[in-house]
C-alpha cells in the first residue's frame, strides 16, 4: 500500500514514501528533503541461524549520478572499495540500530541505502539514518525501534537543527544525535572549544527535535506496518548468571568508570580472568558462556 507522510524538521520538510519502490523487500522507504533523496531497503532471512552474533550488514551507496554527473572513464560502472564518507556513514547508521535487535535474533539482515539525488546543501546521512529506522519499523523484522537522528550546529550562539552545509562552515559544532522516544542512544561529531553545558544542551536540543520523526514512524508503523516475526530468546543458566554477577560486582564498577579506553580494556581483560578463577568449571560448559553473561551484566 502506498503511503506518504511528512514532517517539519529544522524548518525544512522531511518526507517518507513507501509502497512504490522495492516492494519485495521486508521494508522500504524513500526519504526526501529539499533535492536530496535516498532509498532505504531492509531485508532479512526468514530462518535464524545460531551464529552467536547478529549478522547485520549496513551498506550506504553514493553514486555520481546523484549529483548529475557521469564517470568520465571508458568504464562507466562505479566499482571498487567504498569511499571514506560511505564507510563512516555506514557506521553512523549501524551504531544506533544494532542494540535494538532482540536477543536471540540472528537472521542475516541487510539494510541498503542508495542516494538517488544529492542537494548541495543537505547531507544525505541524516535522511539515511531516519530512513533505515523507518524501513525496519514497518517491516516484519524483529526490531525494538524506532529511532530518529538529527544534526546540531551552533552558529552565532544559537543551536541549529539539521544545518545546511553552508551553515556548518560557520558552526562551532557538528554533532549527530540519535535516540529513541525516551533516551539518547548515540552521539557522534566534533566541536570547537565549547563549555560542557553547551554540548549537553545541544544533545537535549537534538533529542527534543527528533520527537516528531519518532511520532511519524510510530503512526506509519501502526497504519501499514507488518506483523513482527517472533523471536525465541536464548535460554540463560540463571545459576551461572548469579555466580558471574556476584564475582564481577566489585570489579565491574571500576571498569566502567575508567575513562581511558586502553586502560579500560586492560581492566576488563583482568576482570574476565578473575571471574573465571572464582567460578568452578563444573558450573559452565565453555568460557564463552561466562564471557557472554559478563558482557550482558
Amino acid at each position: 500500500m502506498y503511503k506518504k507522510v511528512e514532517t517539519d524538521i529544522g524548518g525544512r520538510t522531511m518526507a517518507f514514501e513507501t509502497g512504490k519502490m522495492a516492494k519485495q523487500t521486508s521494508g522500504s522507504v524513500v526519504v526526501t528533503s529539499g533535492d536530496t533523496m535516498v532509498l532505504v531497503t531492509a531485508v532479512a532471512e526468514k530462518k535464524s541461524k545460531n551464529m552467536g552474533f547478529l549478522p547485520l550488514t549496513i551498506e550506504y551507496q553514493e553514486r555520481m549520478y546523484a549529483a548529475g554527473r557521469i564517470p568520465g572513464s571508458y568504464f562507466r560502472r562505479e566499482i571498487g572499495r567504498p569511499s571514506e564518507k560511505e564507510v563512516l556513514t555506514c557506521r553512523l547508521i549501524d551504531r544506533p540500530l544494532r542494540p535494538l535487535f532482540p536477543k536471540g535474533y540472528m537472521s542475516e539482515t541487510q539494510v541498503i541505502i542508495t542516494v538517488f539525488s544529492a542537494d548541495q546543501e543537505i547531507d544525505p546521512d541524516i535522511l539515511a539514518m531516519n530512513g533505515a529506522s523507518t524501513a525496519l519499523a514497518i517491516s516484519d523484522i524483529p526490531w525494538q525501534g524506532p529511532i530518529a537522528a538529527a544534526r546540531v550546529g551552533y552558529v552565532d550562539g544559537e543551536y541549529v537543527l539539521n544545518p545546511t552545509k553552508s551553515q556548518l562552515e560557520k558552526s562551532a559544532m557538528n554533532l549527530v544525535v540519535a535516540g529513541t522516544e525516551k533516551a539518547v542512544v548515540m552521539v557522534e561529531g566534533r566541536t570547537g572549544e565549547l563549555a560542557e553545558d553547551v554540548i549537553l544542551e545541544a544533545i537535549f536540543f537534538a533529542h527534543k527535535g527528533i520527537q516528531p520523526l519518532i511520532t511519524l514512524q510510530n503512526e506509519l508503523r501502526a497504519e501499514i506496518g507488518k506483523t513482527k516475526r517472533t523471536v525465541t530468546p536464548p535460554e540463560i543458566n540463571e545459576e551461572l548468571q548469579a555466580k558471574v554477577e556476584e564475582a564481577a560486582a566489585s570489579g565491574m564498577e571500576e571498569v566502567v568508570t575508567t575513562a581511558d579506553k586502553m586502560e579500560r580494556g586492560d581492566r576488563y581483560d583482568l576482570l574476565k580472568e578473575e571471574v573465571l578463577a572464582r567460578i568452578d568449571e563444573e558450573h559452565y560448559e565453555s568460557e564463552s558462556e561466562v564471557f557472554d553473561l559478563l558482557s550482558a551484566y
